[in-house]
This record gives C-alpha cells, sequence and structure tokens, in this order.
C-alpha cells in the first residue's frame, strides 16, 4: 500500500501484485489534519491488511515537507507498527532512480509514466500545473502508485 500526505490530506493506492493496482482513493482532511488523516489511514488498513505501507521520506533533514508533514509522517509508521504492517520509506532520489529507465524526473514526468503503466491511473491523470495553481490533488494518487511501484522494483 502506497501512502502520500499532502497539504490537504492524503492518497493512497492498494497494489495486489506487480502493476496490479485493487483500490486507490483521496482523503481530504479539514480540521485537525493529522487526526484526520490517522483515522481514516486506520480504516484502511483495518479493511486491505496490506503487508508493506510505502512512504515517501518524511523526514525533515531530508525532504523540504512541513513540520505537519513530518510529524504525519512518523505518527503513520506507529500506526502501521501498531496493525503489525511493515513500513518503508524512501528518498526522492530513489523514486527517481527508480523511473530513470522511462526517462522520467520530474514528479510530473514520474505521473506520466505511472499513466502510462497503470491503465486504470490514465484518465485520471490531472492537466499540467501552471505556476500559479495548486497542486491537483489527484496527483497524490500518482505519487503513492510511483512509491509502490519503487517499492516493487527494489524487491
Amino acid at each position: 500500500m502506497g501512502f502520500h500526505p499532502t497539504a490537504r490530506g492524503f492518497g493512497w493506492v492498494v497494489f495486489e501484485g506487480p502493476f496490479r493496482p485493487i483500490d486507490w482513493g483521496l482523503v481530504s482532511a479539514r480540521k485537525d489534519k493529522n487526526a484526520t488523516c490517522l483515522k481514516r489511514l486506520d480504516g484502511l488498513l483495518v479493511r486491505f491488511a496490506p503487508e508493506v505501507l510505502v512512504l515517501e521520506a518524511y523526514d525533515r533533514e531530508s525532504s523540504r515537507r512541513a513540520r505537519r508533514i513530518a510529524r504525519l509522517g512518523s505518527s503513520v509508521r506507529r500506526a502501521a507498527d501498531a496493525r503489525g504492517v511493515e513500513t518503508v520509506v524512501y528518498h526522492r532520489a530513489q523514486i527517481r532512480e527508480a523511473f530513470a529507465e522511462t526517462g522520467a524526473k520530474t514528479r510530473r514526468e514520474i505521473a506520466e509514466a505511472v499513466a502510462r503503466h497503470l491503465e486504470a491511473f490514465r484518465h485520471r491523470l490531472p492537466p499540467p500545473r501552471k505556476p500559479w495553481d495548486s497542486e491537483d490533488a489527484r496527483e497524490a494518487l500518482f505519487a503513492a502508485a510511483a512509491i509502490v511501484l519503487t517499492h516493487q522494483r527494489q524487491g
């Protein structure tokens, strides 16, 4: 299962095997975002009972994530541990390396590579972001899928 937190909630993807997503979604959190995200994640962990929860690095030293997201990342790991789910964390450089053979380097290029490889995601790819636009919430789906595909490639 891939998990990607955002400023507005998180995106998640559950895979049954390589290139076989079985379910995915976006969770929006308006108030008490971390508590809402953890509650929703716990429900997903109970529902799907994944073997592994895969995250992108969230610590403040290796990423430019906000403090709230860094705290959420730590809480997510504890929640997964409490459910007996292994967690694996990959850095952005590892994700880029996993997609290097496709020529994808940026988040957008990686999302496009994911869309090419996962038919179920093709029609969900948001249009390219304009400099004045905020990130489309659907980008979290692609980031969650990319981190799982990175993990599958490493495994």
